[in-house]
């Protein structure tokens, strides 16, 4: 089986093209007004048509409110909604029951107890991502990976990201048996900008290593 791809954190034209001329499955979308990544509603919405029926949405959002969730679903039009806060169970929950969006949680992994906290969370999935350091202004997207052999009793399916890079990634999947990657920083020249050749290389190294 193919392993599935998310390229995330991508805000323009150029470097959306790249990730789904390479066959990315999935495109992320920052709302996140930290990063470097972050995206306003009305650039996202272009860039999520641009994706139309190439690879699926997805919103990555941190402890969003009510608001800004349907503000995203209405004009960005989303398939999935990345939770990359402290959401609980139960607001995955209420943000599908606001959007009719399933959302999945990305769960900051250290040790095999941290894993565990996948059971808690409905589906579709979860995703792993490395713990990022004491004070980090992000939740993710710090270029950190984690010992994958942690994730050796968790259930599948999954997406591993935390520190993946074209030069990793198949070794990550082989460890992990992960059904789906994702990668932000690990395709990037600084911090925010995307590196085409960078994408297409993590992309082409995946969909070579299923």
């Amino acid at each position: 089986m193919t392993t599935l791809v998310k390229i995330c954190g991508l805000s323009t034209p150029e470097t959306m093209d790249a990730a789904l001329d390479a066959g990315a499955d999935f495109v992320g979308l920052v709302f996140f007004p930290k990063s470097p990544r972050n995206v306003l509603l009305r650039p996202a919405a272009s860039l999520a048509a641009q994706a139309k029926g190439r690879a699926r949405v997805v919103t990555l959002v941190v402890d969003a409110d009510d608001a800004l969730v349907t503000d995203i679903a209405a004009t960005v039009k989303p398939d999935l909604f990345q939770a990359h806060g402290n959401e609980t169970p139960e607001r995955l929950a209420r943000i599908r029951t606001l959007t009719g969006i399933p959302a999945f949680k990305a769960l900051r992994v250290r040790t095999p107890a941290d894993v565990a906290k996948a059971r808690d969370y409905p589906p579709p999935f979860v995703l792993y991502d490395a713990m990022p350091p004491e004070g980090a202004a992000l939740p993710g997207g710090n270029g950190l990976a984690f010992d994958w052999t942690i994730l050796r009793d968790a259930a599948h399916p999954f997406m591993l990201a935390g520190g993946l890079t074209p030069e990793n990634v198949g070794e990550a999947i082989r460890v992990t048996g992960a059904e789906m990657v994702d990668v932000s920083s690990g395709v990037e020249s600084a911090p925010g900008l995307k590196d085409l050749a960078r994408i297409r290389k993590f992309i082409e190294t995946v969909k070579s290593s299923g």
